[in-house]
């Protein structure tokens, strides 16, 4: 396998060095936090500075890897210092935990996808789903929330079972009839015409026609008792692994690789351009418009707790 081929690095808008924002003038040092994430190639390309002790001023995490469906629970029981978890999570969980303005995965034409096998019976179209049994990585992930605000426009009289599977298992559940259909993020994006699946509908192009903004997935969350300047250099640490990824790739290349589902570089690739990008560096208006947005939807409709003022500020 060739792994000496970089990923295309993002364009880093003009700011202050990786180091010099992550030291911060009069900033405290960033001690030694924990902190779980995903092995796919997004994550791993995005931390991989600092979890390798290469940002200055900001001691290496304990690093946990674990599925979405594992960290969303994690946060829920408060487990650890920091977690990437779906947005989808965020309102139970605000309470003890603060949203970072950088690190995660948001963007457009990156949404989650529906799949069926082309030799299934009564799923040739979105309305085909009704009363059948549907796979996803987790029910209080960012896809599965997309998703439930799909079917409640294009599946009349809604999906049947639910089954939550780690989501590496779903389009292989899907290809041997194990599920009707299976909703996947990340890499199944680039791979799944490997299983003999067909793509039913894109739940990131049905959100970005309905509403106009981003797709949000991802989020990363910390501890709010770390307190105001810890979390400040935490962010400004993130931010300088983002950077240090995007000068220089390979790296990062072995981690990522070491890590992912999917082995071949060229997926590997593929998935950083798509996952790690502006937003992952900075959040800004349109990505707190898309989080704010989807979440507020989805309360408006009953799927999720309605977020308090000032829950999405960071500190």
């Amino acid at each position: 396998m060739d792994v000496s081929d970089p990923a295309t690095p993002a364009p880093s808008p003009s700011s202050p060095s990786a180091a010099a924002e992550a030291a911060g003038s009069g900033s405290v040092p960033l001690p030694a936090l924990s902190i779980a994430y995903s092995p796919c190639p997004n994550d791993t390309f995005v931390f991989d500075a600092w979890a390798h002790d290469r940002v200055p001023g900001a001691a290496a995490p304990r690093v946990t890897f674990a599925d979405i469906d594992v960290t969303n629970g994690m946060a829920e029981r408060g487990e650890l210092d920091v977690l990437k978890v779906s947005y989808a999570e965020l309102p139970w969980v605000l309470d003890r935990y603060t949203l970072l303005p950088c690190g995660g995965a948001l963007g457009r034409g990156c949404g989650p996808l529906v799949l069926t096998h082309p030799g299934s019976s009564g799923t040739p179209s979105p309305a085909g789903l009704s009363g059948k049994r549907v796979a996803v990585p987790s029910e209080r992930s960012t896809a599965y929330l997309l998703f439930r605000l799909w079917a409640a426009d294009e599946v009349p009289g809604g999906v049947g079972e639910i089954v939550v599977l780690p989501f590496h298992e779903i389009m292989p559940a899907v290809r041997d009839g194990a599920v009707d259909a299976g909703l996947v993020i990340h890499e199944a994006r680039f791979t799944y015409q490997n299983y003999g699946l067909h793509c039913l509908a894109d739940m990131g192009e049905h959100w970005e026609r309905t509403t106009g903004l981003p797709i949000p997935l991802g989020a990363i969350i910390a501890k709010r008792e770390l307190g105001a300047e810890t979390l400040g250099a935490l962010a400004a640490t993130v931010r300088a692994s983002v950077r240090a990824a995007w000068q220089d790739p390979s790296v990062s290349r072995p981690y990522v690789l070491a890590h992912a589902q999917e082995m071949d570089p060229a997926v590997a690739d593929q998935h950083i351009a798509l996952y790690v990008n502006e937003f992952t560096e900075n959040l800004g208006e349109d990505g707190y418009a898309a989080v704010r947005g989807l979440l507020d939807r989805a309360a408006e409709v009953g799927l999720v707790p309605q977020l308090p003022a000032g829950a999405l500020d960071f500190p």
